[in-house]
Order: C-alpha cells, then sequence, then structure tokens
C-alpha cells in the first residue's frame, strides 16, 4: 500500500490548482496525484467567486475584417486551450458616445479577469485607462507600440509595406497606385506611410489620381479600381491596403481586360485566405495576427497559463512579411 500523501492546506491545494509558481516540485506532485484519486474537478463558479472574477478574458473589437477578428481569436484560443479561461468576445461601436459607459457596464457585469483590445479600438487611451481603473488587465494590439510592453503587442506595418511597396520599384514599375484604408485606423496610417517611404527612397512620387479611399472592404477595392484603372494613364503596379480590397481591384481589371500580372501588379496585405482563393494567387504581406493573439494571450494572463510574466519591448513587435506570389511583373509599358 503506498504511503498517504501529507497533509496540505486548502491555500496550498488553490495554489497548485491555479499553476502557482510558489510551489515545490514536490508538493505539486502530491496534491496532483490526490486530485486524480479523488477525481476532483474544480468549480469554475465556486472560484469565481473566491476570486472575485470570472474565469473569462474578453476580446472588444470594432474591426469591419471579420477575417482578423476570427484568426486573432483563434491564436488566443490555441493560448488557453490547456488551462480554465474561456474566452468572451464583444463587439462594440467605437463611434458611438456611449462606447466607454457600454464597455464599462460589459466589464462590470462580466468581470473578466482581462481584455483584449483589437484596432482600431485599441487606439483610444480612454479605454486603457478605463480598464485600469476598473483594475482589468488589458493588452492593446496594433500596426504600432501602442503602449508599454505590459500593456501592447503590435507589428512593424510601415517597413514591410516599404518593403513590398519596394519590390515593385525593383521591378521597374514607375506608376503605382495606392488604396488606402480607413480614416481613423492607425493601420490604415502605417501602412501609407511606408508606401510614401518606399517611393521617397526611389526618388519617386504620387501622382494626382493615382490614391483612392478604401475602408477594408472588397466594395471598396472595387470602387478604387474603377477609379485608377480608369485614367488616361493608369498605374502599372497598385498597392492595396488589405487583401480584400486587393481582389476587387483585381476582379475589375479582368472586367476591363487588364491581365495581372502581365499589365498589371497588385500586392495585399494580411495574408488572409482571399490572397490564395484568387487566380493569380495575390502577393501579399503576411500579418501574424493569429501569433498577436497568442502573444497577446499570455501577456494578459501569464500566471493562467503557467508561462510567467516574460515580456520585453522586443517579443511584443511581431514582424510581418512580404509575401510574393503570381499577382506581380515587370511592367509591360
Amino acid at each position: 500500500m503506498s504511503r498517504p500523501s501529507p497533509a496540505v492546506s486548502k491555500k496550498t491545494v488553490s495554489r497548485v490548482i491555479n499553476r502557482s509558481e510558489f510551489i515545490t516540485d514536490k508538493t505539486r506532485q502530491a496534491v496532483e496525484q490526490a486530485i486524480k484519486m479523488l477525481g476532483f474537478v474544480p468549480n469554475p463558479q465556486a472560484r469565481a467567486l473566491a476570486f472575485r472574477r470570472n474565469f473569462l478574458i474578453a476580446l472588444l473589437h470594432d474591426n469591419p475584417n471579420a477575417q482578423t477578428v476570427l484568426n486573432f481569436q483563434q491564436g488566443v484560443l490555441d493560448a488557453i486551450k490547456d488551462s480554465d479561461l474561456a474566452l468572451l468576445v464583444r463587439p462594440v461601436d467605437r463611434g458611438s458616445d456611449r462606447l466607454l459607459d457600454d464597455v464599462r457596464v460589459f466589464l462590470e457585469k462580466q468581470r473578466p479577469i482581462g481584455a483584449m483590445l483589437l484596432p482600431p479600438i485599441s487606439e483610444n487611451d480612454d479605454l486603457a485607462a478605463l480598464c485600469e481603473n476598473l483594475g482589468v488587465r488589458y493588452v492593446r494590439v496594433g500596426s504600432a507600440p501602442l503602449d508599454d510592453a505590459r500593456h501592447c503587442v503590435s507589428s512593424n506595418d510601415r517597413e514591410v509595406v516599404a518593403e513590398a511597396v519596394g519590390k515593385l520599384v525593383e521591378l521597374g514599375h514607375r506608376r503605382i497606385g495606392f488604396v488606402r484604408g480607413p480614416v481613423g485606423f492607425r493601420s490604415a496610417a502605417e501602412r501609407e506611410r511606408g508606401f510614401h517611404e518606399a517611393l521617397s527612397k526611389a526618388g519617386l512620387t504620387l501622382p494626382a489620381g493615382y490614391s483612392a479611399p478604401g475602408n477594408y472592404r472588397y466594395a471598396a477595392g472595387i470602387e478604387a479600381g474603377e477609379a485608377l484603372l480608369s485614367l488616361a494613364e493608369p498605374p502599372t503596379a497598385i498597392f492595396c491596403s488589405n487583401d480584400e480590397m486587393a481582389a476587387g481591384v483585381m476582379s475589375v481589371a479582368y472586367g476591363k481586360g487588364i491581365a495581372v500580372p502581365a499589365d498589371l501588379s497588385i500586392i495585399g496585405f494580411d495574408d488572409s485566405p482571399t490572397a490564395t482563393h484568387i487566380w493569380p494567387a495575390l502577393s501579399t504581406v503576411r500579418w501574424p495576427i493569429r501569433e498577436m493573439g497568442v502573444r497577446a494571450a499570455r501577456i494578459l494572463v501569464p500566471d493562467f497559463l503557467d508561462i510567467g510574466a516574460k515580456s520585453s519591448d522586443e517579443a511584443n513587435v511581431m514582424a510581418s512579411t512580404f509575401v510574393e506570389r503570381q499577382s506581380v511583373a515587370p511592367p509591360s509599358r
């Protein structure tokens, strides 16, 4: 008969269940063995009462690109799959006068451990301050650093867009059009800066009429394509601020008898499923949004994921990469 495990306090058992790092390996093994023998399953409602928090982390968003939200969400679920945590997704209206009040009520009712803020609402300093005042942990996600390393995961949009547009310049393109992202989005601003930096480096400027507004939706790409490809001297290449709009531009090109990439090169941003579901396959920037979701969860609740609070400014900037496919070629005219 095996010797019974020595008695331990309720607090020690609680620390083992919650994966505290302040427990010796010997004690942890003994308690886990007892839990297994007894078939004990923690009661989430009781634990929520004890912690005065639900075992929830919230994802707040108001983003027109559903695929971005889904990809980020999948990253968070990857990170918490072996924990007791659950993800609560909450769409909000960034244009509402009641945004702060609505988020306050939501956080006070649901009592999540923490909240992740997707762009563009992640750029709202008042939302971050609200989380801080309510004692809710938060992480802001963006296309550039928005906060310190404890509260932010970002990407390098400006630099990688400059690289992608530089590729068009290397191929010989000089008439390069641009489809912008939504007004007020930091991602749109960062990508536009990268575009102009690439042109400036090559000694080029954006001709009048070669820029079109966009909102990250397919229909905006259609409108932009009609405007840019109806010019008397249309661009030989177009950079679009996301893949959905790039697909819209490509559709217009085919409708006008403009071959891609023989007559027109197109580059998008995201590397969404759209990029490989159209033909020719779209050259694009791979935005590591799923990996950003994993990282955001690990920053938000390291104690619940048994990984310790490990973060640095460098680790929290996730590198986007240019993916060259069949939609780019040297200009034919």
